[in-house]
């Protein structure tokens, strides 16, 4: 029950999340300068963290939930599956995503 929970949820943060990059991704690509609150918000390691980790989650478990209706029987193994998938995921994208270089 509270992977449903928690998959909705994460839907909605995504939403938030996501709203808050384009929004202030347009106010970066002017040629005039560039508001600082905008830059704060844009490289913000956490929200970019956040991001990553809440897509794997969403995406693992949407395919986990659609496997499930297609008849699924085995929802514990299923669970963990995708859980072990996502956690794996999740840690290399953070990986790349703070080590890279530019």
């Amino acid at each position: 029950m509270f992977v449903w929970v928690f998959h909705r949820v994460s839907g909605l943060l995504l939403i938030v999340l996501l709203g808050i990059k384009f929004f202030t991704s347009f106010f970066l690509m002017t040629k005039d300068q560039k508001p600082d609150w905008a830059l704060v918000l844009h490289t913000n390691k956490l929200t970019d963290s956040l991001l990553i980790i809440l897509v794997v989650y969403h995406a693992l478990y949407g395919l986990r939930t659609v496997i499930m209706d297609m008849g699924a029987r085995r929802e514990k193994l299923l669970f963990w599956v995708f859980t072990i998938l996502g956690v794996v995921l999740s840690a290399g994208l953070l990986v790349l995503y703070f080590t890279r270089n530019y």
